[in-house]
Protein backbone atom coordinates (compact mmCIF):
# COMPACT_ATOMS: atom_id res chain seq x y z
CA UNK A 1 0.00 0.00 0.00
CA UNK A 2 1.41 3.51 -1.32
CA UNK A 3 2.46 5.55 1.76
CA UNK A 4 0.30 8.84 1.53
CA UNK A 5 2.16 12.14 3.31
CA UNK A 6 0.46 15.37 3.39
CA UNK A 7 2.61 18.33 3.07
CA UNK A 8 0.05 20.58 4.20
CA UNK A 9 -3.22 20.13 6.20
CA UNK A 10 -6.02 22.64 7.25
CA UNK A 11 -8.51 21.45 9.95
CA UNK A 12 -11.46 24.07 10.65
CA UNK A 13 -9.15 27.16 9.87
CA UNK A 14 -10.94 30.40 10.91
CA UNK A 15 -11.05 33.85 10.57
CA UNK A 16 -13.73 36.21 10.69
CA UNK A 17 -13.99 39.43 9.65
CA UNK A 18 -17.09 42.36 9.96
CA UNK A 19 -18.42 40.90 6.67
CA UNK A 20 -16.90 37.27 5.90
CA UNK A 21 -16.20 34.40 7.64
CA UNK A 22 -13.73 31.56 6.64
CA UNK A 23 -13.78 28.03 7.89
CA UNK A 24 -11.60 25.79 5.60
CA UNK A 25 -10.54 22.51 6.50
CA UNK A 26 -8.44 21.12 3.25
CA UNK A 27 -5.11 18.71 2.61
CA UNK A 28 -2.26 18.74 0.34
CA UNK A 29 -0.69 15.05 -0.46
CA UNK A 30 2.74 14.68 -1.20
CA UNK A 31 2.94 14.27 -4.65
CA UNK A 32 -0.16 16.01 -5.92
CA UNK A 33 -1.59 19.42 -7.43
CA UNK A 34 -4.43 20.57 -5.51
CA UNK A 35 -6.62 23.39 -6.38
CA UNK A 36 -8.90 25.77 -5.15
CA UNK A 37 -11.66 27.15 -7.24
CA UNK A 38 -13.87 29.83 -6.37
CA UNK A 39 -15.13 33.21 -7.47
CA UNK A 40 -13.21 36.70 -6.32
CA UNK A 41 -14.43 37.38 -3.02
CA UNK A 42 -14.80 33.33 -2.00
CA UNK A 43 -11.98 32.93 0.53
CA UNK A 44 -9.05 31.49 -1.26
CA UNK A 45 -6.59 34.62 -1.02
CA UNK A 46 -7.78 34.31 2.97
CA UNK A 47 -6.81 30.74 2.93
CA UNK A 48 -3.33 31.42 1.60
CA UNK A 49 -2.63 34.40 3.86
CA UNK A 50 -3.43 32.11 6.37
CA UNK A 51 -1.44 29.53 5.74
CA UNK A 52 1.58 31.81 5.19
CA UNK A 53 0.74 33.18 8.65
CA UNK A 54 0.28 36.45 6.87
CA UNK A 55 -3.23 36.52 8.93
CA UNK A 56 -3.58 35.87 12.28
CA UNK A 57 -6.23 32.99 12.79
CA UNK A 58 -9.33 32.66 15.70
CA UNK A 59 -9.42 28.97 15.60
CA UNK A 60 -7.95 25.60 13.99
CA UNK A 61 -5.14 24.12 12.98
CA UNK A 62 -2.74 24.55 10.18
CA UNK A 63 0.22 22.17 9.54
CA UNK A 64 3.38 22.26 7.18
CA UNK A 65 5.24 19.27 6.34
CA UNK A 66 3.50 17.73 9.75
CA UNK A 67 4.27 20.34 11.68
CA UNK A 68 2.29 23.16 13.24
CA UNK A 69 2.60 25.89 10.98
CA UNK A 70 3.84 28.47 13.98
CA UNK A 71 6.85 26.11 14.76
CA UNK A 72 7.98 25.50 11.62
CA UNK A 73 12.16 26.41 11.01
CA UNK A 74 13.86 28.54 8.67
CA UNK A 75 14.72 25.50 6.71
CA UNK A 76 10.88 24.04 6.52
CA UNK A 77 10.39 27.77 5.01
CA UNK A 78 13.04 27.27 2.38
CA UNK A 79 11.17 24.19 1.09
CA UNK A 80 8.26 26.51 0.56
CA UNK A 81 7.37 28.48 -2.83
CA UNK A 82 4.70 31.02 -2.92
CA UNK A 83 3.17 33.21 -6.10
CA UNK A 84 0.92 36.00 -4.27
CA UNK A 85 -1.08 38.73 -6.13
CA UNK A 86 1.34 40.98 -4.68
CA UNK A 87 4.97 40.41 -5.77
CA UNK A 88 7.38 39.59 -3.16
CA UNK A 89 9.90 42.07 -4.31
CA UNK A 90 9.81 45.55 -4.76
CA UNK A 91 8.78 46.35 -8.32
CA UNK A 92 12.23 48.77 -8.80
CA UNK A 93 14.03 45.71 -8.62
CA UNK A 94 15.52 43.77 -11.97
CA UNK A 95 16.20 40.48 -12.01
CA UNK A 96 19.61 41.44 -11.83
CA UNK A 97 19.12 42.93 -8.10
CA UNK A 98 17.00 39.79 -7.22
CA UNK A 99 19.76 37.19 -7.98
CA UNK A 100 22.03 38.18 -4.60
CA UNK A 101 18.96 38.20 -2.64
CA UNK A 102 18.11 34.97 -3.66
CA UNK A 103 20.97 33.12 -2.91
CA UNK A 104 21.48 34.50 0.33
CA UNK A 105 17.74 34.01 1.29
CA UNK A 106 17.73 30.05 -0.06
CA UNK A 107 20.97 28.30 -0.06
CA UNK A 108 19.55 25.87 -2.52
CA UNK A 109 18.79 28.62 -5.44
CA UNK A 110 19.40 27.35 -8.79
CA UNK A 111 20.55 30.46 -10.67
CA UNK A 112 22.06 28.94 -13.80
CA UNK A 113 18.64 27.10 -14.32
CA UNK A 114 16.67 29.88 -13.46
CA UNK A 115 18.67 32.96 -15.96
CA UNK A 116 18.20 29.75 -18.40
CA UNK A 117 14.45 30.19 -17.68
CA UNK A 118 14.35 33.75 -17.70
CA UNK A 119 15.84 33.47 -20.98
CA UNK A 120 13.49 30.51 -22.61
CA UNK A 121 10.65 33.49 -21.81
CA UNK A 122 12.58 36.76 -23.05
CA UNK A 123 12.23 38.27 -19.65
CA UNK A 124 14.99 41.09 -19.81
CA UNK A 125 17.35 41.10 -16.95
CA UNK A 126 17.76 44.69 -16.45
CA UNK A 127 14.60 46.10 -16.98
CA UNK A 128 12.82 47.11 -13.45
CA UNK A 129 9.94 44.47 -12.53
CA UNK A 130 7.48 47.46 -12.67
CA UNK A 131 8.03 47.95 -16.65
CA UNK A 132 7.07 43.88 -16.72
CA UNK A 133 4.08 42.91 -19.16
CA UNK A 134 1.12 41.64 -16.62
CA UNK A 135 2.31 38.04 -18.47
CA UNK A 136 6.37 38.72 -17.94
CA UNK A 137 5.58 39.70 -14.23
CA UNK A 138 3.41 36.33 -13.80
CA UNK A 139 6.34 33.92 -15.51
CA UNK A 140 8.77 35.94 -13.34
CA UNK A 141 6.59 35.33 -10.08
CA UNK A 142 6.32 31.35 -11.17
CA UNK A 143 9.70 30.72 -11.98
CA UNK A 144 11.48 32.80 -9.13
CA UNK A 145 9.03 30.62 -6.62
CA UNK A 146 10.25 27.43 -8.79
CA UNK A 147 13.77 28.81 -8.39
CA UNK A 148 15.25 26.58 -5.07
CA UNK A 149 13.63 23.56 -5.42
CA UNK A 150 10.73 23.79 -3.05
CA UNK A 151 8.92 20.69 -1.60
CA UNK A 152 5.57 23.25 -1.46
CA UNK A 153 4.10 25.59 -4.19
CA UNK A 154 1.34 27.65 -2.74
CA UNK A 155 0.14 29.89 -5.77
CA UNK A 156 -2.57 32.04 -5.08
CA UNK A 157 -4.20 33.20 -9.09
CA UNK A 158 -1.05 32.53 -11.01
CA UNK A 159 -3.03 32.87 -14.19
CA UNK A 160 -4.66 35.56 -13.10
CA UNK A 161 -5.95 37.95 -16.14
CA UNK A 162 -3.57 36.22 -18.50
CA UNK A 163 -3.87 35.58 -22.48
CA UNK A 164 -4.86 31.86 -23.14
CA UNK A 165 -0.93 31.25 -24.25
CA UNK A 166 0.35 32.68 -21.05
CA UNK A 167 -1.35 30.71 -19.03
CA UNK A 168 -0.66 27.31 -20.66
CA UNK A 169 2.86 28.62 -20.60
CA UNK A 170 2.65 28.18 -16.64
CA UNK A 171 0.40 25.50 -16.72
CA UNK A 172 3.17 23.57 -18.76
CA UNK A 173 5.59 25.00 -15.94
CA UNK A 174 3.99 23.30 -12.93
CA UNK A 175 3.56 19.86 -14.62
CA UNK A 176 7.11 19.99 -15.33
CA UNK A 177 7.93 21.11 -11.86
CA UNK A 178 6.02 18.23 -10.25
CA UNK A 179 7.73 15.51 -12.22
CA UNK A 180 10.61 15.28 -9.80
CA UNK A 181 9.34 13.41 -6.34
CA UNK A 182 8.37 14.84 -2.89
CA UNK A 183 6.72 17.76 -4.49
CA UNK A 184 3.32 19.09 -4.23
CA UNK A 185 1.54 22.56 -5.37
CA UNK A 186 -2.00 24.33 -3.76
CA UNK A 187 -2.60 26.70 -6.56
CA UNK A 188 -5.89 29.02 -6.71
CA UNK A 189 -8.21 30.12 -9.75
CA UNK A 190 -11.39 31.31 -10.75
CA UNK A 191 -10.62 29.91 -14.21
CA UNK A 192 -12.20 26.35 -14.37
CA UNK A 193 -10.36 25.36 -17.44
CA UNK A 194 -7.31 26.08 -16.02
CA UNK A 195 -7.65 23.70 -12.65
CA UNK A 196 -9.61 21.07 -14.82
CA UNK A 197 -6.48 20.26 -16.60
CA UNK A 198 -3.88 20.31 -14.22
CA UNK A 199 -4.69 19.38 -10.68
CA UNK A 200 -5.26 15.70 -9.53
CA UNK A 201 -8.20 16.76 -6.78
CA UNK A 202 -9.91 19.80 -6.58
CA UNK A 203 -11.92 21.90 -3.99
CA UNK A 204 -14.74 24.53 -4.55
CA UNK A 205 -15.02 27.06 -1.69
CA UNK A 206 -17.43 29.83 -1.46
CA UNK A 207 -18.17 32.33 0.96
CA UNK A 208 -15.50 31.06 3.25
CA UNK A 209 -16.50 27.30 3.11
CA UNK A 210 -15.97 24.43 1.20
CA UNK A 211 -18.60 23.16 -0.38
CA UNK A 212 -17.39 20.46 -2.52
CA UNK A 213 -14.05 18.62 -2.90
CA UNK A 214 -13.77 15.68 -5.37
CA UNK A 215 -10.58 13.75 -7.48
CA UNK A 216 -10.25 15.80 -10.86
CA UNK A 217 -10.52 12.16 -12.43
CA UNK A 218 -13.97 11.39 -10.55
CA UNK A 219 -15.06 14.65 -11.44
CA UNK A 220 -14.36 13.99 -14.90
CA UNK A 221 -15.62 9.94 -15.47
CA UNK A 222 -18.54 9.90 -13.02
CA UNK A 223 -20.68 13.39 -12.36
CA UNK A 224 -22.92 13.96 -14.68
CA UNK A 225 -25.86 16.99 -15.13
CA UNK A 226 -29.05 14.47 -15.87
CA UNK A 227 -31.78 16.28 -18.06
CA UNK A 228 -35.09 14.74 -17.37
CA UNK A 229 -38.71 15.80 -18.10
CA UNK A 230 -41.91 16.01 -15.41
CA UNK A 231 -42.31 12.62 -16.02
CA UNK A 232 -38.79 11.51 -16.03
CA UNK A 233 -38.25 13.05 -12.70
CA UNK A 234 -41.30 11.80 -10.66
CA UNK A 235 -40.79 8.51 -11.47
CA UNK A 236 -36.79 8.04 -11.31
CA UNK A 237 -34.64 6.66 -8.57
CA UNK A 238 -33.15 10.27 -6.57
CA UNK A 239 -31.22 7.99 -4.31
CA UNK A 240 -28.05 9.44 -6.16
CA UNK A 241 -29.01 12.73 -6.48
CA UNK A 242 -27.37 15.10 -5.03
CA UNK A 243 -28.54 18.87 -6.25
CA UNK A 244 -31.42 19.69 -8.48
CA UNK A 245 -32.54 22.51 -10.68
CA UNK A 246 -35.38 23.34 -12.18
CA UNK A 247 -35.75 24.29 -15.82
CA UNK A 248 -38.41 25.17 -18.10
CA UNK A 249 -37.90 21.63 -20.02
CA UNK A 250 -38.43 20.11 -16.20
CA UNK A 251 -35.10 19.28 -14.42
CA UNK A 252 -31.34 19.52 -14.14
CA UNK A 253 -29.85 17.08 -11.20
CA UNK A 254 -26.28 16.21 -10.76
CA UNK A 255 -25.26 12.72 -9.68
CA UNK A 256 -21.86 11.27 -8.80
CA UNK A 257 -23.34 7.89 -10.48
CA UNK A 258 -23.54 8.67 -13.85
CA UNK A 259 -23.58 4.86 -14.98
CA UNK A 260 -26.35 3.85 -12.52
CA UNK A 261 -28.84 5.98 -14.14
CA UNK A 262 -27.50 5.62 -18.18
CA UNK A 263 -27.86 1.88 -17.13
CA UNK A 264 -31.47 1.81 -15.78
CA UNK A 265 -32.69 5.18 -17.28
CA UNK A 266 -31.80 4.46 -21.66
CA UNK A 267 -33.39 8.08 -22.60
CA UNK A 268 -32.07 9.94 -19.77
CA UNK A 269 -29.90 13.03 -21.21
CA UNK A 270 -26.78 12.42 -18.77
CA UNK A 271 -24.34 15.46 -19.81
CA UNK A 272 -20.56 15.43 -18.76
CA UNK A 273 -19.94 16.61 -15.29
CA UNK A 274 -17.82 19.67 -15.74
CA UNK A 275 -16.57 21.93 -12.69
CA UNK A 276 -18.43 24.91 -14.18
CA UNK A 277 -21.84 22.78 -14.05
CA UNK A 278 -21.04 21.44 -11.17
CA UNK A 279 -20.47 25.01 -8.61
CA UNK A 280 -23.45 25.75 -11.31
CA UNK A 281 -25.82 23.13 -9.93
CA UNK A 282 -24.25 23.43 -5.78
CA UNK A 283 -24.72 27.38 -5.97
CA UNK A 284 -28.04 27.89 -7.78
CA UNK A 285 -29.61 24.17 -7.18
CA UNK A 286 -31.58 22.71 -4.19
CA UNK A 287 -29.84 20.14 -1.77
CA UNK A 288 -31.55 16.38 -1.97
CA UNK A 289 -31.53 14.85 1.42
Amino acid sequence: MRRITMLLRLDNVQKQYKDFCLNCSLQVEEGCITGIIGANGAGKSTTFNAILGLIETDGGMIEIFGKDSRKITVSDKQQIGVVLAESTFTDILTIQDILPVMEAMYPAFERENFLRKCGQYDLPLKKPIKDFSTGMKAKFKLLLAMSYGAKLLILDEPTSGLDAVVRSDLLDEMREYMKQDGRAILVSSHISTDLEGLCDDLYFIQNGEVLFHEDTDVILSDYAVLKVNDEQYRSMDKNYITYEMKEAFGYKLLTKEKQFYLDNYPGIVAEKGSIDEIMLMITKGGLLQ
